[in-house]
């Protein structure tokens, strides 16, 4: 066997376990009206995760569930019809801004004043529930050069609320009584990371997921801009390289595959029959996705998040979600 072919052996096994846990969910949604296969998919993942835990085996292959999520949400753009985003588009862009903007200092500042948390965690914080969840944490780090203690308990505190609301919002959509794009664009502007936004949107219905999935998006297109405004703004104060070489590396470059698959699709240059099976396939990476998702949740490492973090965040994500739950009722 080539040292190639001996590679690619490595990622069998966590694949394997990924389409058994994918299959697990389809079947268990299948035969309960109303439950949606990506929502049991998460629930299997963090049983499996939390009970015996990821054999060792199968880490190298349930580690590629990010590539699967990022791959799924560059299909998911052949189901998006442009017409309905560009009649949105200006509401929602300004929310997207005015949760990223907004969002960014109000964590500051309940995390520097409120919790009297200091050096670059509550940059951390505010970054990973105001853009992209652990995605921002990682980038803006290192952009800070944070140590690693710090970006680990800043992506432990993000992913903490992830698994929470996760749940929780799916349940207020419905109390609430919002239509599928007033939940979705709710989610997406309020929630954190692009996996329980998305499992989230589509757990209320598909045309939620769609722009849950789409709102977010936008949001994580901020990215880059935010790290140039953070490593300006640490640079005035320490004189260290600003890392903007950085920010390619640091972009999410399946935006652009999204963009793209979207253009084509709305160009009437595939058959609905094409269309379709494009989505069969996104909603196939979807579930292997989350799949890994739930795998990765950590009940006992969420345990050992402290306190003032989580008051921080838990202050940021109430004042962000109401505010922004009362612009789509009124706005959409």
């Amino acid at each position: 066997m080539t040292r190639s072919a001996a590679a690619v052996w490595t990622y069998v096994p966590g694949f394997a376990l990924l389409v058994v846990g994918a299959l697990l969910a389809n079947g268990v949604a299948g035969a309960v009206d109303g439950l949606q296969p990506l929502v049991v998919a998460v629930g299997l993942g963090a049983l499996v995760g939390n009970t015996v835990g990821t054999p060792a085996v199968a880490e190298p292959g349930v580690g590629v569930d990010k590539l699967f999520l990022e791959t799924g949400i560059v299909l998911l753009g052949a189901a998006v019809v442009i017409e309905e985003f560009v009649a949105a588009g200006p509401t929602v862009l300004g929310l997207v801004v005015l949760a990223v903007g907004g969002g960014l200092l109000l964590a500051e500042a309940i995390a520097r004043l409120l919790f009297r948390l200091r050096g670059a965690t509550p940059s951390l914080l505010a970054a990973g529930a105001s853009i992209c969840g652990v995605s921002a944490v990682v980038a803006i780090g290192r952009v800070l050069d944070a140590r690693g203690s710090s970006i680990t308990f800043a992506a432990a505190t993000v992913l903490l609320f992830d698994a929470v609301t996760l749940v929780a919002f799916p349940l207020a959509g419905e109390w609430l009584g919002l239509t599928s794009r007033q939940f979705g664009v709710w989610a997406g502007v309020s929630m954190f990371s692009t996996g329980p936004v998305a499992a989230a949107g589509f757990a209320h219905s598909p045309e939620a997921g769609q722009w849950a999935t789409v709102t977010k998006l936008a949001r994580n297109s901020l990215l880059g801009g935010v790290a140039v405004a953070y490593s300006l703004v640490y640079t005035a104060r320490s004189a260290t390289d600003p890392g903007v070489r950085r920010l390619w590396s640091e972009f999410p470059k399946f935006l652009l595959g999204f963009v793209l698959v979207a253009a084509i699709a709305n160009s009437g240059v595939l058959s609905p029959a094409a269309l379709d099976s494009i989505g069969r396939v996104s909603d196939a990476l979807f579930t292997l996705a989350f799949v890994g998702l739930g795998l990765s949740i950590r009940l006992r490492e969420m345990r050992e998040v402290g306190g003032a973090a989580v008051g921080a965040v838990l202050v940021h994500l109430l004042v962000v979600s109401a505010l922004m739950l009362a612009a789509v009722r009124w706005l959409l």
